[in-house]
């Protein structure tokens, strides 16, 4: 595979640089086209986007583990985040993602041998008042149960 940007995506490089007095500025949003063109940040992806950015491999790599939204290995197609954070919690979310990893056969950051689905135990997503809230890649769900996010995982198949 080659890891290389197209034309396209170059030039929305630039425009996300020319918005900073320090290309570093533009890393995440950089780093987040890279993960949606090649599903995860690989090394090679990183050093890319390091040499595309004049900046270093390790200043790359310190974002990209800093932040959990970037992959640092293979995900699943749809990647199922369940909140266990206090809040989702108290409305079982602890619970649900117990009952989701059996349902795949997966725990926390693993994918399934197919590659459809990954799970992801995370702390917050920012919807305390709306708990227990479930994110399937960018699509978020406020106030769902078992039933529900069994029936989407089972319409994802």
């Amino acid at each position: 595979m080659e890891i290389r940007f197209s034309e396209a995506e170059l030039k929305e490089i630039e425009q996300h640089k020319s918005k900073y007095p320090n290309p570093k500025s533009a890393l995440m949003p950089v780093l987040w086209m890279a993960q949606n063109k090649w599903g995860w940040l690989s090394n090679e992806v990183m050093q890319y986007v390091a040499d595309l950015l004049n900046l270093t491999y390790a200043h790359v790599l310190g974002v990209a583990t800093f932040y959990t939204m970037y992959f640092k290995k293979p995900m699943g197609k749809y990647h199922v985040q369940v909140c266990t954070n206090v809040s989702c919690m108290l409305h079982k979310g602890d619970e649900m993602f117990e009952q989701v990893s059996n349902k795949l056969g997966i725990g926390h950051n693993e994918r399934t041998s197919d590659g459809l689905f990954s799970l992801e135990e995370v702390e917050c997503m920012g919807a305390c008042g709306g708990a227990p809230m479930v994110a399937i890649n960018e699509d978020f769900y406020e106030k769902t149960n078992i039933s529900f996010v069994s029936k989407m995982l089972d319409e994802l198949k």
